[in-house]
């Protein structure tokens, strides 16, 4: 899988800044799901190209990595995964040219915010649908559009064309709106995702979409395919949506009276918008939904986040049982995975659940367990590039939070950091609990979201890391989700 991005204009090699990559230095990033190469195959002052080359390991894949059929049979060896435009190239685009996507240009600040004349050509891009898809998803964000199709076999052309297309894009846009808009709209095309689609994606899709999703006419489309026809996903993504019109409005912001801005959220309810964009086939599943019991929901989006960070090595501190280890067990995109709980009664069970004594070495070589203490450091804690503390705080005397804090924020220092905890706002759903009282009788305490968002804060302030929140379970418009989550990143 192939991505290009051109630039024409003197002096060319600007690229470089903006990418934050020297055209005359090759270099390799490991992923989860393989390597991405980027080089420089043209520089010119007249002219400038970077590639962005993914290598996939088809039997990682079919070995139950990421992007397997999960049924077994023929289909996990002989598929198309390794070798096409995919959400791998997506995750690829956000891992190599992250800062890029941000809009940041040390060197040459002013052309990160200026409109370029660039083209991108994505190689083996697979659609899902009618050709047309192409110009409705690309031509209303300012693009020319140029596709090829392929045959299935050059020597029978009468076979007819595969679903595998060359796509070429060009347009006066910022470097910072290329990337974003090909991230995003890349799965939108292929539809196959390759990991677990939850909660987390929808910050994903408005984080990339902000400034462009919300007036564009095939919104509902986007967001359809994007959070893979789940409804209840697309509910919430169109009343962020909504509330960015409102504000956009409120501010007096861009929203021309023009048949373009036509079909915004500010015209139809919500449930009419959603009933609209239903009928297009690729939209609404309506099969129904398996529901998700809360833990479920809350570690599935515990590994979503972790895949999303690239995080191949991870400690799970209070690992109690040992549920979120053995889903990331099941995994083998992650490489490393460490359980440390205080109990050892509770470690022995983990030990149990996990099968330890009847794992393959190479699966026993992946994994350990050990005793430690939340708040005393601990060596053993560093060295991950992510640690999930997964509704462990309540249990901890509000007093030794401060050590904890200290020794996973300032001492084991991981990149990536998930806390989730109760919100006690939410405890007024639960009839059979007394007003007052705490979910479970070793909970220390229960906060409120802003009691956690104030925490959240003072750990950024002391410690250098930024935060993100995400609602777990069904939401209630007063009080909130169950479960609140922090993903703090360095």
């Amino acid at each position: 899988m192939i991505l290009t991005i051109t630039y024409k204009q003197s002096p060319a090699t600007d690229l470089g800044y903006l990418l934050y990559k020297n055209p005359y230095r090759p270099q390799t990033f490991e992923l989860s799901h393989g390597k991405a190469h980027v080089f420089y195959p043209e520089v010119t002052d007249e002219r400038c190209t970077i590639a962005l080359i993914l290598d996939i390991d088809p039997i990682d894949l079919a070995r139950g990595k990421k992007g397997s059929s999960g049924e077994g049979g023929l289909f996990d060896y002989v598929n198309d995964r390794p070798y096409v435009a995919s959400s791998f190239l997506s995750v690829a685009i956000s891992r190599v040219f992250g800062t890029a996507m941000g809009g940041k240009c040390k060197d040459r600040p002013e052309l990160a915010q200026k409109p370029l004349p660039l083209e991108a050509k994505i190689v083996m891009l697979p659609l899902r649908g009618e050709e047309g898809v192409f110009k409705r998803l690309f031509e209303p964000l300012g693009y020319e559009v140029i596709y090829e199709g392929i045959d299935l076999d050059e020597k029978f052309p009468e076979w007819g064309k595969s679903r595998y297309y060359n796509l070429t894009i060009k347009g006066e846009v910022r470097i910072q709106e290329l990337l974003n808009h090909i991230y995003v709209l890349i799965p939108v095309l292929d539809t196959d995702k390759h990991y677990w689609v939850g909660d987390d994606e929808i910050e994903k899709l408005l984080l990339h979409g902000e400034g462009w999703l919300n007036k564009h006419p095939e919104k509902g489309f986007i967001a359809g395919r994007y959070l893979k026809r789940k409804r209840s996903l697309i509910n919430k993504a169109f009343e962020r949506l909504m509330e960015g019109v409102i504000a956009a409005e409120d501010d007096g912001e861009g929203l021309d009276d023009t048949s373009s801005n036509n079909d915004l959220l500010e015209n139809e309810s919500k449930s009419q918008m959603l009933e609209n964009q239903s009928k297009d086939e690729s939209i609404v599943d309506d099969k129904p939904e398996r529901k998700l019991n809360l833990n479920q929901q809350r570690l599935g989006t515990v590994i979503s986040v972790l895949k999303s960070a690239n995080a191949r090595r991870v400690i799970d501190i209070g690992c109690g049982e040992g549920k979120l280890l053995s889903l990331l067990l099941k995994d083998r995109s992650f490489e490393e995975i460490a359980g440390v709980d205080v109990s050892y009664s509770v470690l022995e069970r983990a030990m149990d659940r996990l099968k330890m004594e009847r794992l393959p070495q190479m699966q026993k070589n992946r994994i350990k367990l050990f005793q430690g203490s939340l708040t005393y450091r601990d060596k053993r804690f560093q060295g991950y590039d992510a640690a999930t503390v997964i509704e462990v705080i309540e249990h901890l005397d509000i007093g030794r939070l401060k050590a904890f804090e200290k020794v996973l924020f300032q001492f084991a220092r991981p990149k990536t950091v998930i806390v989730s905890t109760p919100n006690k706002e939410y405890n007024l759903n639960y009839q059979k609990l007394p007003e007052g009282d705490l979910r479970h009788r070793d909970h220390r305490f229960e906060w409120t979201r802003s009691e956690f968002l104030e925490w959240a804060d003072g750990i950024t302030n002391r410690y250098g890391y930024k935060v993100r929140f995400i609602e777990i379970g069904e939401v209630d418009e007063a009080y909130g989700s169950p479960t609140q989550m922090g993903v703090f990143t360095l």
